[in-house]
């Protein structure tokens, strides 16, 4: 069993990692030898203090998780020591960018083995984390749609509703494809007719698991002795991933100019971004990169430059700091009883 799990981990790797090279090769394709020159001087000429910033301030949403955990943890019974808490959430983001996702399952498995949170206590309130932060990113994406309206707006209609008129006046035009796309219709709504019920429990099933999850998460929070300052450090995380964002936009000459509405459109991608591809390799920069250019008129060279500037330096950090933190853990907890996973099993 371990051995189908292992490979099935190492296929999604590898399908995973194909996909963010896909992105790259496609971002990659369309940038001249010329304009591959001016991308190499816009690193060399950015200003990295603006970067060491933007480094600070992920750091510092790192560390607010990692101490908003607790507040979690506390109802169970449980506590993690800050220090190890830190290092948890470190390797968790640094698995990530092996397997997107693992990265919770790695945290709670040290936690278990550090502090003896229980995998099942320790899962149940990261999936609570995780929940608390789908509402906050719904709020955000209602947000940025309310102050970035024309702009995404006039995304959508460029890349989805123009194409897809411009396929279907295509269509209507040539007799044979009319018949077939009729036809692929009556198919379609003949099978759904048929396979109705089947659909509706799945639709039921998986959005009644969504609502319901949302639910437990909003009625965790209620049970907390200090719920405010949980939700209070759960806005300042965001506010801390948004501003790690924005400061970098004043290392480049290029997109000095950008303010803080942009900035919230390419958050609310650039998270998308990061669920295609391991890390978001690949993926985040060609997101980020192809709105800075549709969107904000962004020229190319600081377009390509940013995203990669952005990807490139969180890898660093996250590798760093994840690194040191598998070397942390067992001198900082050498005179606990330390429990291996195995053990517990």
């Amino acid at each position: 069993m371990a051995t189908i799990k292992s490979t099935k981990s190492i296929i999604q790797f590898i399908v995973l990692l194909g996909v963010g090279v896909l992105f790259i090769w496609l971002s990659v394709r369309q940038i001249t030898p010329e304009q591959r020159g001016e991308i190499f001087d816009a690193f060399r000429q950015a200003d990295y203090f603006w970067v060491v910033i933007s480094l600070v301030i992920s750091l510092l949403s790192h560390f607010l998780r990692a101490y908003r955990w607790n507040y979690l943890l506390k109802p169970t019974g449980h506590k993690v020591n800050l220090l190890n808490a830190n290092c948890y959430v470190l390797i968790g983001y640094l698995t990530n960018y092996g397997i997107p996702r693992m990265g919770e399952i790695s945290r709670c498995t040290v936690a278990a083995k550090y502090d003896d949170v229980p995998f099942e206590v320790a899962f149940g309130t990261v999936i609570t984390e995780r929940i608390i932060d789908f509402i906050l990113f719904l709020l955000i994406f209602a947000f940025t749609f309310f102050v970035q309206f024309t702009e995404l707006t006039g995304l959508a209609n460029e890349y989805i509703f123009d194409p897809g008129l411009n396929w279907l006046r295509g269509i209507t035009q040539s007799p044979t494809k009319t018949i077939m796309l009729i036809s692929i219709g009556a198919i379609m709504l003949l099978a759904f007719f048929l396979l109705r019920k089947k659909f509706s429990k799945l639709l039921k099933g998986k959005l009644g698991g969504i609502i319901k999850g949302m639910g437990q998460g909003l009625g965790s929070i209620a049970k907390m002795e200090k719920p405010f300052r949980f939700i209070v450090l759960s806005f300042l995380i965001w506010a801390c991933y948004f501003y790690s964002l924005y400061v970098c936009f004043f290392a480049l000459k290029g997109t000095s100019h950008l303010g803080q509405s942009e900035c919230l459109t390419l958050l609310l991608f650039g998270t998308f971004g990061v669920i295609f591809a391991p890390g978001g390799l690949g993926a985040y920069p060609a997101i980020v990169g192809g709105i800075l250019v549709a969107t904000y008129h962004v020229d190319i060279v600081s377009s390509f430059a940013l995203p990669w500037l952005l990807w490139t330096s969180q890898f660093i950090l996250i590798l760093f700091f994840g690194l040191i933190s598998f070397a942390v853990l067992p001198l900082y907890n050498k005179n606990k009883n330390v429990v291996s996973p195995a053990a517990e099993k």
